[in-house]
Order: C-alpha cells, then sequence, then structure tokens
C-alpha cells in the first residue's frame, strides 16, 4: 500500500493530509467563498460577469423556485441539461442549496439515452437548454419527468445583448429544433418567480448525495455513481492542496473549456477553482477553435485544464501559439492520457509543463496528479493525492511490489459509496473497502504511476467513456443486424475510435446506411467510425462475443 509521498516534492507547501470534514457540505464551502470573495468575478461567458454575490442571490432565488413553485424536497433528482454557459453554475448551486441532488447530463445525449439515465435517476425536473428540447419532448412523459425548465444561451447575457443573441440563434443560425413541451417553465419566468425570502436552508450533512454522475463503472451500461458531499469536499480540499504552491485567492483566472457536466470540469473548474476564488472563464463551443483563441486572447489566463485533443487542437492553431502565456501558470490533462509529444509541444509553446492527472467519475474524480514544480514525468499520472491510498494487486487481490504490472485500486475520502441503485455493480466494484478502477498500472521507484492497460473493455473516445455493449445493443436494432461486436482501436486524434464487426442476413446492407442508423440513438462519439461485415464472429464454447479475438484478428488485418 502506497501513501501520498507529496513530502517529496513540497515539504513546506504542502499538507500530506487535509480535511475532508472541514466542510459539512459543498453548500458550506461555496457560501463560504460568497463571504470571502463577494464583488470579485466569479463566472464569465461570452463577455458577460457575474460576481459572487451575484451568484449568490441568482442560485437563492433559483433554490427558492425549487422548493416553493415546484414543491421539491431534500434529495429529489434534478437534471441539468446544458453546455458552458452562465446558467449553469446558477441552476447547480440553486440545486445543491436547497437539498436536490445533481444529474448532469450530456447536452448532445439523444432521446433513448436521455430516457435511460432520467428513469433510472428518477429525475423530477429537468433544466435544458432550448437547443436540445426536441430530445426531451420524446421522452418526457414516460421517463416520469415531472416539471421542466427550458432556457436559451442568452438568457443570463443581459438586455439587448441577451435578446440580440436567442432571436440570432433560433432564427438566423436556426440552431433550436421545434419543440412541443406544454407546461414547461421558461428560465427567466422560473427566477422571476423565486422569491429568496420563501427559501428555507435544509440540513445537510456530508453522507448526503450531491451528485449522480453517470458512468459505466468497469463494465455494462451507464449508471450512476453516487458522490456525497464528502467526496466532492474532500476532492476539493486535494485539488486545493495540490495547486497551493503556484495558485494564490483572487488572483487566477481559469479556462473552463471542458463541459461543466463532465466530473473532470466539474470538480477541478468549477469547484475547486471557486474556494479559492478565481475567476473562472466559461467556452461554450470550445470546438469553434478561431473563436475560443479570439476569447483567449482577452484574458491573462493562469490556469488551462483540458484533454489531449484539446491541446492538440490549439496547438495546431497559430492563434493559439501567438498568445501571450506570461500569466499561465498551471496546465492540466486529463479525461484521457496526455500523449507526451503533445505535452513536450505545449511546453515549448506556453513555456508550461502539461501536467498530467488522473481520475475517475467514482473518484470525484481526482486520485493522483503530476507535480507542477518542473518534477513532473512525462507518460505518467503522477502520484495519489493527500489522504489517497493506492495499491497495484493481482487477479486475486494480492499486493504487487513495486515494478510489477497489476490493477490499480484506490482508498480515499472522494471514493463513492456505491452505484445508485445497484447493490451487485457496488460489491464488484470494491474489494473490501478498496474500489477496483479496472485500470493496469506499474508504480516506479519514487511513486510515480503509469497506466499500461485497461482491464475493462471500455473505450475511450476524446476523454468521454463508450462501453462496448451500448453501441451494440443499438446496432442490434437495425433488423438486418444479425450479431455485432464493438472494440475500440488506437486513433492519434481521440485516443481510441469505434469500430464494428457486424454479421448481416443482408449482403447488400452497407456500412454508410449502419452508421447512420446508429446515429439516432447514439451520441456522435459513440457512433462507429469503421464498420466490417463478416460471415461469423468469434465465440466462446457459451456463444459469447469474444471482443479480444476480434481485436486481436483486426490488429493482425493491418499489419498483413
Amino acid at each position: 500500500m502506497q501513501e501520498s509521498p507529496w513530502f517529496k516534492f513540497y515539504p513546506k507547501a504542502v499538507p500530506t493530509v487535509i480535511d475532508p470534514e472541514e466542510f459539512g457540505s459543498v453548500v458550506d464551502l461555496f457560501e463560504e467563498s460568497i463571504r470571502k470573495f463577494g464583488d470579485a468575478v466569479a463566472y464569465e461567458c461570452m463577455g458577460k460577469t457575474i460576481s459572487f454575490n451575484e451568484l449568490d442571490q441568482l442560485s437563492n432565488q433559483f433554490s427558492a423556485f425549487l422548493q416553493q413553485k415546484l414543491a421539491l424536497k431534500k434529495g429529489d433528482r434534478i437534471g441539468i441539461q446544458m453546455p458552458n454557459l452562465l446558467q449553469y453554475p446558477v441552476v447547480m448551486f440553486g440545486a445543491l442549496r436547497a437539498g436536490l441532488v445533481v444529474v448532469n447530463t450530456n447536452p448532445l445525449y439523444t432521446a433513448s439515452e436521455m430516457k435511460h439515465q432520467y428513469t433510472d435517476a428518477g429525475v423530477k425536473v429537468v433544466v435544458i437548454l432550448a437547443n436540445f428540447a426536441y430530445n426531451l419532448e420524446k421522452i418526457k412523459e414516460e421517463s416520469g419527468i415531472q416539471h421542466v425548465v427550458v432556457t436559451e444561451i442568452g438568457d443570463l447575457l443581459g438586455g439587448l445583448k441577451g435578446m440580440i443573441v436567442n432571436l440570432v440563434v433560433k432564427y438566423i443560425k436556426k440552431m433550436v429544433p421545434a419543440y412541443y413541451l406544454p407546461g414547461a417553465w421558461t428560465f427567466k419566468k422560473a427566477m422571476s418567480a423565486g422569491n429568496p425570502a420563501t427559501f428555507e436552508k435544509p440540513t445537510l450533512q456530508g453522507a448526503d448525495l450531491a451528485y449522480l454522475q453517470y458512468t459505466g463503472g468497469t463494465t455494462g451500461v451507464s449508471k450512476g455513481a453516487m458522490l456525497t458531499h464528502r467526496n466532492i469536499v474532500a476532492n476539493m480540499q486535494q485539488i486545493s492542496a495540490w495547486m497551493k504552491p503556484k495558485l494564490k485567492e483572487r488572483e487566477e483566472t481559469v479556462i473552463t473549456a471542458l463541459p461543466l457536466y463532465h466530473i473532470f470540469a466539474l470538480t477541478v473548474n468549477c469547484l475547486a477553482m471557486m474556494k479559492i476564488g478565481a475567476h473562472n472563464v466559461l467556452i461554450t463551443n470550445p470546438r469553434d477553435m478561431p473563436a475560443f483563441c479570439k476569447e483567449l486572447k482577452k484574458h491573462p489566463f493562469s490556469v488551462f485544464t483540458g484533454v489531449n485533443t484539446l491541446f492538440n487542437g490549439l496547438l495546431n492553431q497559430e492563434a493559439f501559439r501567438s498568445l501571450d502565456f506570461s500569466s499561465l501558470k498551471i496546465a492540466v490533462g486529463g479525461g484521457m492520457a496526455v500523449q507526451q509529444a503533445v505535452a513536450r509541444r505545449w511546453q515549448k509553446v506556453t513555456g508550461t509543463p502539461l501536467a498530467e492527472g488522473y481520475g475517475l467519475t467514482e473518484t470525484s474524480p481526482v486520485v493522483s496528479c503530476n507535480p507542477i514544480d518542473g518534477t513532473e514525468r512525462l507518460g505518467t499520472i503522477g502520484v495519489p493525492l493527500p489522504n489517497t491510498e493506492v495499491k497495484i494487486v493481482d487477479d486475486e487481490g494480492k499486493e504487487l511490489p513495486i515494478g510489477e504490472r497489476g490493477e490499480l485500486c484506490v482508498k480515499g475520502p472522494q471514493v463513492m459509496p456505491g452505484y445508485w441503485q445497484r447493490p451487485e455493480e457496488t460489491k464488484t466494484a470494491f474489494y473490501e473497502d478498496w474500489f477496483k478502477t479496472g485500470d493496469i498500472a506499474v508504480q516506479d521507484e519514487d511513486g510515480f504511476f503509469k497506466i499500461v492497460d485497461r482491464k475493462k473493455e471500455m473505450i475511450l473516445v476524446s476523454g468521454f467513456n463508450v462501453y462496448p455493449n451500448e453501441v451494440e445493443d443499438a446496432l442490434a436494432e437495425h433488423e438486418q443486424v444479425d450479431e455485432v461486436g464493438v472494440i475500440g482501436i488506437p486513433d492519434e486524434k481521440s485516443t481510441e475510435r469505434v469500430i464494428a464487426y457486424v454479421v448481416s442476413t443482408n449482403p447488400s446492407l452497407t456500412d454508410e446506411e449502419l452508421i447512420a442508423f446508429s446515429r439516432e440513438n447514439l451520441t456522435s462519439y459513440k457512433v462507429p467510425k469503421e464498420i466490417y461485415f463478416v460471415k461469423e464472429l468469434p465465440k466462446s464454447n457459451v456463444g459469447k462475443i469474444l471482443r479480444r479475438v476480434i481485436r486481436e484478428n483486426h490488429e493482425k488485418k493491418q499489419q498483413a
């Protein structure tokens, strides 16, 4: 068992332990930030800023609306489905203050994906961007959703600007497909209806759920990782300890290009940065690289987080390479492996190391990270955070010595208590009180870890988890598909790409047709990039399709 060797790197500046009980809940920490930072800018988006005091008022209004107008109680679940907008922190903190459990949802999900998540979580109210409301219309009634709040991109931009943005998005760019959701609240009406004077603050404890953050876990269908207030507070404290040597309260500007509904950006950017009073710049559409670089030019940013594909994409932009990086103190890569070539190029262009970290949804998410003092080691995931224990075990759960490969297991205050309403899968995910990550790692003599393989069959596409079962199920819905096996293969741009091997009853079925069909029920990153038609798939003696053999056969064909 290896405890955090932080003392080797920061003997004076960084505590070797944190107190996960210092704050009773995320709300307690949020309200302390309001008291400490008041008029300082909390969030900025599309040129509009809101201070900590304004966020306090707005989130309080939304809390009152949830309680008084929708009659929601502590423990009820709320779905939030939008990209990075000012509305996100208002709704999220408002929901947490009311004692609700937040269910973050990718706005690009298809109707069937939304249905699974909202039904499984028992969501009572959904706050959704109008651009995606047409999909919610398809599944609202059968998902048990009682209330809907629809927001538009410009709703918090203020006055004429907000009105113009909403008109352009809807009528000129035609980005809002028609939808019909009778009885839905608009965000503006919901905010007007919330009288903070009527709000009654519930009692929250560390063991209360703060988020149901959906993931496939180590295997299978998407399920909700139960993240408690204590889990999140602990990880915020751990991240703050890691950042302490470089960052100062009130002085930092962080660029948040990763979506806040993703656990990485949620905890690291939205919450941990709030704790130090950082100015958080929300990027709504980072895929528009020219516009993204134009926005970056406006801000002397000191913290930048992202995934490998984002860093690589920016480095290919002349507008990015010509930026002033003199304020940049920390750059962190997570969500997927950071390629060493990208890390080296990043440091050459920006003058700042790209520190790779590691985590999982089930660990709130950060488990380990490289030091930020220049002692980082490319190709590793660094060392465990304070209060975090890790060990590497064999298939029987026996701890392995330094240098030997095995499954990485984690124990710490940031580890979830289990999966929502899935006791058997929770039991499978733990060995005693150690969480089994499903990742194969090796440790060196100095306590640095490296992920060398994945035990699970999850496919990692640009930082997002894709689970073969889900893709196979979607393809199998096609009436001309007899059997299907899905695997991930290496891809320079996205770590892996999804491919499928298909046995079809119709020899004239094309890959284009099948890919188009899969788009009806799968988010774009889950859609197979390649489809191969075969006469049969390799199976075990009980008829189970062997993805491992499919992958081996595919590799042999590529090498031939």
